[in-house]
């Protein structure tokens, strides 16, 4: 069974873990791959401004299967800590990566828990929107590992140092408005109105030029780790870029003309 559905309509692609009998959870290598497969496949695919990341069930990713990190026989221990090491830079690094290098926006729809990984995978999206009913907790030290999927920096980068120390250190689980207070997540909505709101959220980007949006999004990942000098640089040699466009000239005409733009991403 494909672990990572893949949708497109419209300017907008939705990708939704697909194993609700276990919370999807990522058990192998295999569903790494698949996810990081359907990220990549949205970031190519010249047509799309958006990508919503969702869980199907209950719940949005309970993080690592247990079981399987138990039996060693998944995306995490192996038989010798070198082989451990090299299986989380495999597989749930490709994840993680895939989500911090991708071009498109990307929306989580927190639908229910998301744990351990799955909250990382949920917080390193550039925008967050829980349902109600989402429960997280960044949980690693209450099974005694740490966050091997770089949990340490998302966290820190997207609610501060202390907030993620907290989290981190007492592995506490927290709802959806708690996540909210804190940063986790911008916004709360009713259990039934979240992919609604998510799409209208999407909507919004998409409707916007394609070849812009994406440098948008590569400038904001950037400006993360960067001194202003930099983002100054990178600001002026990415706007020579969107000036030649042909959606800024028709930005620029509609505006002018009072009309709405038809963007073409050229």
């Amino acid at each position: 069974m494909t672990f990572a559905l893949y949708e497109k309509s419209g300017r907008v692609a939705t990708v939704t873990l697909n194993r609700p009998e276990s919370r999807n959870a990522i058990a192998t290598q295999a569903d790494c791959d698949d996810l990081t497969a359907a990220l990549w496949r949205a970031n190519d695919d010249p047509e799309i401004n958006a990508v919503i990341l969702t869980g199907a069930g209950a719940a949005f990713c309970a993080g690592g299967d247990l079981k399987a990190i138990r039996e060693r026989t998944g995306i995490g221990p192996r038989a010798t800590p070198d082989g451990t090491r090299a299986n989380y830079r495999r597989g749930v690094h490709s994840i993680i990566k895939a989500l911090a290098e991708i071009e498109v926006a990307t929306i989580a729809a927190i639908n229910g828990h998301a744990i351990g990984l799955g909250l990382d995978i949920g917080v390193i999206c550039d925008m967050r929107i829980a349902a109600a009913s989402a429960k997280m907790a960044s949980s690693f030290v209450k099974v005694g590992i740490i966050p091997g999927d770089g949990g340490a920096w998302i966290l820190t980068n997207a609610i501060g140092a202390s907030a993620a120390a907290e989290l981190l250190l007492t592995g506490d689980t927290i709802d959806a408005e708690e996540a909210r207070r804190v940063g986790l997540v911008s916004r709360v909505v009713a259990d039934d109105q979240l992919m609604a709101e998510a799409r209208k959220l999407a909507e919004r980007i998409a409707v916007n030029p394609p070849r812009t949006v994406r440098l948008t999004k590569r400038l904001l990942r950037e400006a993360q780790h960067s001194r202003l000098h930099d983002v100054l640089e990178l600001s002026a040699a990415f706007q020579a870029l969107a000036h030649e466009t042909a959606d800024h000239k028709e930005a620029v005409d509609a505006f002018t003309a009072k009309r709405a733009p038809k963007f073409t991403g050229a």
